[in-house]
């Protein structure tokens, strides 16, 4: 496991940020774990977290010239990854959207720079994958090309049938979904340490029942 990988996970483990426990999802199964980007809220965490977002790009070979961040979780992430990335000497423009169109002042949807070339959506998450089509049709409205989407953890889950959610953006949208990290790697994280051996074979369990294949 590359070491930004098992960093971010003791990182959103110690933050509160991966619960374990039992959790209803919105598809209505109970987790043995639980997922909430909201909890890196204040200034500290959130650049540590968009350390994180930078150093997974930075290792793919997925080029892009903009980085887009959905409302309205995706504005923080795009803002501090441009900045995590400026401070590894990787300067690029970033743009968001607003959920309504405002009609006085710039106006418009986008906020930012302009949408152009290659554009990189980022995200906390993807659930249903509809913030990502939507974004992938605004992107491409403004003539830009959609070059992938970054999140920070895979669940690895089956979504409406049985693909995960991750799987049916790169398969229906042919587009990359990077990840900081996913549930295997979490699982490898637990299996290493001793605290954790209790929530191991609940998570393996859970996976087995509700897992895609990879």
């Amino acid at each position: 496991m590359n070491d930004f990988r098992q960093a971010f996970l003791a990182f959103a483990i110690a933050r509160g940020a991966i619960r374990f426990g039992e959790f209803r999802t919105k598809a209505g199964r109970l987790s043995p774990y639980f997922f909430n980007a909201g909890t890196f809220n204040d200034g500290a965490a959130l650049r540590q977290l968009t350390r994180f977002y930078a150093k997974a790009l930075l290792a793919s070979d997925v080029e892009f010239d903009v980085l887009f961040g959905p409302a309205y979780k995706g504005i923080p992430l795009a803002a501090g990854v441009a900045i995590a990335l400026a401070e590894a000497d990787r300067n690029v423009n970033f743009a968001y959207n607003r959920k309504e169109a405002k009609d006085h002042g710039e106006g418009g949807l986008l906020v930012g720079a302009p949408l152009k070339g290659k554009v990189m959506i980022v995200d906390d998450v993807i659930s249903a994958g509809t913030s990502v089509r939507e974004s992938v049709e605004l992107i491409r409205q403004k003539g830009a090309q959609p070059a992938g989407v970054v999140i920070a953890l895979d669940r690895m889950e089956q979504g409406r049938d049985a693909r995960s959610a991750v799987q049916e953006v790169e398969q229906d949208l042919g587009l990359p979904v990077l990840k900081i990290a996913t549930l295997a790697d979490l699982m490898l994280l637990l299996q290493a340490d001793a605290r954790y051996s209790a929530e191991l074979p609940r998570l393996a369990a859970y996976r087995d029942q509700y897992g895609v294949v990879t």
